[in-house]
Parts: structure tokens; sequence; C-alpha cells
């Protein structure tokens, strides 16, 4: 068929095909126009060279006597044979190879769109296979488009990336041209297209960020063991060495925090705290609402619950900003925490909230405990603002409780 550049050159120069599949595709697709052409692709051989563009396409029929050829396509005349090679004999193999005219316009046309089919299932294969196996890895793109709801991006191969706003760092504005980082989160098939799902939110990002800038976890001397996440607000990490001469925490801080900085800085300031775990659930527990100093910890492991008691100053730090702080250690070592304040000499004239039962609901005095107000005065403490953005009330109802409370302490005045 002599070359055909000009039909496939643009397939050979495809990304991410090699030769051998390149060739294999081409040749795919010559034997289904053969086929639809001819009924069979039995008698014919297709040569493809596919650096020089070159197809070769090559009939091979038996040599019959004239009056006898029945399929001329499996067969021909003898006194067609000889104009070719006069030495032919009936019955030999006559092999020909086809001329481009041999083929419609048609023809051509289909098999170009049959090429361009098959490549684009090929690199869609290609690219969904590729980013399947490196889900949960950290890859580096640039932002060309954002949406409401997500952004698009592109790796340096220009296959497009998805990260949903709900991916995203609360902090995050992304713009086009930025570079971002992110880990694979999932790949899928959307309407025959593979879709490539990032996150900066995942507990995994911050797992990688860690081996990327802690060499200690990267070699498996320090094991993360849990990782929990408020994204852009707070996050708590448990790590653990078995090698007796590494500090855990110190190797993942680094000197004057110059390993944690980084992440930091990559997160959007996100808070972390880096503590050391251990089995003793107490200790733990301890450790996870730092910084606050527990003064006692009362555990039931039937229920999962563990009540926490702490000096008044301590309950606002092991709370945390938004509740974060305590939410967070909850994750951590699965265990319900509720904390208490111990009250202390001064506060003997304090109410307990379920002496209010009465005049407030039981529901809304549970929402108070969940944040560590268990007394009059712990309620009272807290300005309105703070305890709208803390729990589930309405500004309407924690004003109606604080006027309940404040009335007790103006009675025994």
């Amino acid at each position: 068929m002599g070359n055909l550049t000009e039909i496939f050159s643009e397939f050979k120069e495809s990304k991410n095909i090699d030769r051998e599949t390149l060739s294999q595709i081409l040749e795919e697709v010559w034997q289904g126009i053969i086929l639809k052409k001819y009924g069979t692709t039995d008698n014919f051989d297709i040569i493809i060279n596919v650096d020089k563009g070159e197809v070769e396409i090559w009939r091979n029929r038996k040599i019959v006597e004239d009056d006898k050829l029945v399929d001329s396509n499996l067969e021909i005349a003898y006194s067609e044979a000889i104009k070719h090679e006069p030495d032919f004999e009936v019955g030999e193999d006559f092999s020909e190879e086809l001329s481009r005219q041999e083929f419609t316009r048609r023809n051509i046309l289909s098999l170009r769109q049959s090429l361009n089919s098959r490549i684009n299932d090929f690199k869609k294969g290609n690219i969904y296979n590729k980013y399947k196996d490196r889900i949960g890895e950290i890859i580096t793109a640039e932002v060309y488009q954002t949406f409401k709801k997500e952004a698009l991006l592109i790796d340096d191969e220009g296959v497009e990336l998805v990260l949903p706003k709900s991916e995203q760092i609360p902090s995050d504005y992304l713009r086009k041209g930025d570079t971002v980082r992110a880990i694979v989160l999932r790949v899928e098939m959307r309407n025959n297209n593979p879709a490539i799902i990032l996150s900066r939110t995942s507990p995994v990002f911050l797992e990688r960020l860690f081996e990327l800038e802690v060499p200690e976890i990267y070699d498996g001397l320090i094991t993360i063991k849990k990782i929990v996440r408020e994204p852009g607000d707070r996050a708590k990490v448990a790590v653990e060495s078995y090698d007796d001469r590494i500090d855990p925490v110190g190797a993942c801080v680094g000197m004057k925090g110059s390993r944690i900085h980084g992440i930091v800085r990559e997160l959007g300031n996100e808070n972390i705290d880096v503590i050391n775990f251990t089995n003793n659930l107490q200790l733990l527990i301890q450790r996870s609402l730092s910084p606050a100093k527990i003064t006692s910890i009362r555990i039931d492991d039937e229920k999962k619950r563990a009540e926490v008691f702490l000096k008044p100053d301590q309950v606002p730090l092991a709370i945390g900003k938004g509740g974060f702080n305590i939410k967070l250690a909850g994750k951590l070592t699965g265990y319900d925490i509720d904390v208490y304040r111990e009250l202390e000499a001064e506060d003997t004239e304090d109410v307990d909230l379920d002496e209010f039962a009465d005049e407030i609901a039981g529901w809304i005095i549970d929402e108070l405990k969940k944040i560590g107000c268990d007394t009059a005065k712990s309620v009272l403490d807290i300005s309105v603002e703070d305890l709208v953005k803390r729990t589930d009330l309405e500004e309407e109802t924690i004003k109606e409780v604080r006027k309940v409370l404040q009335a007790e302490f103006e009675e025994n005045e």
C-alpha cells in the first residue's frame, strides 16, 4: 500500500504509546477494515513499520484453472496469475501487495476514526492505571481553572486532575497558574473518562508530608500510629519509635520547629500537635488533650467514655478553639471525652447545672456539658457569643439560660 504517513503520522507521535502497542492497535484496526471489505482476514498479512509510517497489506490466494474460479478473494485465475509471473502453475500460492486504490475513501475515513477511538481508549486506560497505582501518593500539579465546587489542575503530562472544594483546606485560595501539592485520593471512570480526584484534607496527605520532612519516618525508625484532622484548624499526630535512642516527637518537630514549620505552612497554618503514642489509655488521653493539664481521669471502657477533671483555667485549653481540641482527642483515642471543672475552695458556692433541671431542658444542659460547662459559673464565665460558637444552641436560648443562672446567684446574695 506504500507510505501512509499522512493517515497515522499523528498517531505514531502519540505520547505514552510504545511502538509495539501502537503497531498492535494499527494491525487490529486494519484487520477490521479488511474484514468489513472482504469478509475474512485469514488470507491477509499486515506488515506495519511504525517508525516510517508504512503499511503493507498482502493478500494470499490459490491459483486455480480459469473455469474453476469460485471466490476471487481466496482464489486467482491462472490466466490472471501468469500476467504477474509467467512461471506460475495451477495449485501454487499467489501473494500480492494491495494498492491504496483497493480501499475507498470511506474505508480510509473509517480507519482514521477507528485509530482515533482506539488510541484515545488506550490513553484513557493508561491514565486510569497509572493513577490507580498512585493512590495515596503526593503529586504536584498546576491550577488551570477554578469553579465554585472544584478546581481543575494539570500534571506535567497534561493530564486533567480534579480537586473538589470539599477536599481543599478552607484557607486555600487557588488561582490559575498556582502550583499545588495534594494526594491522589481516588480514581474513577466518569462517562468513559478517567477522573483523578485529589485531596489536601485527607489525613494521608499530612502523613505523606511528614514522610517527606522527617527522614526517620520515611526510613521506618518512627511510626505514625494515627492522624486526626480538622483541616486548616488543628491536627493531632500520634507517633512511636521502637528505638529508645530516638525521641519521636522531637524528631518530627525538628530543631526549633524546623521540620514541622514547612508542613504547617503547607496546610495553611494548621496547628499540629505531635504526641508520643502509648498503650496506656489514661496517659494517651492526657497527652491527646495537650496543652491542657489534667487533674484526674475516670474511664468507662464499656461505654467508651472518659470523664476528665481539670482546674477551671485548663478547661478552655482542653476544649480548644471551636471545640477542636477535645473533638480530635476523642477521635485519636476512640473515647468520648467529657471535661469537668474541678471546683476550688472559692468556688464552693457554685451550683451544678443538674440542679436547674426543672427550669432548663435536659438536652440544653447536655449540650453545655459537652463543652465542659457543668456548673452555673462555668456557663456565666463564657460570653454569649462564644457559647453560640461552641454549642448548637440558639442565641436566644443561651440568653434565657444565663438569665436563669444569674437569678440563682442574685437570690443567694
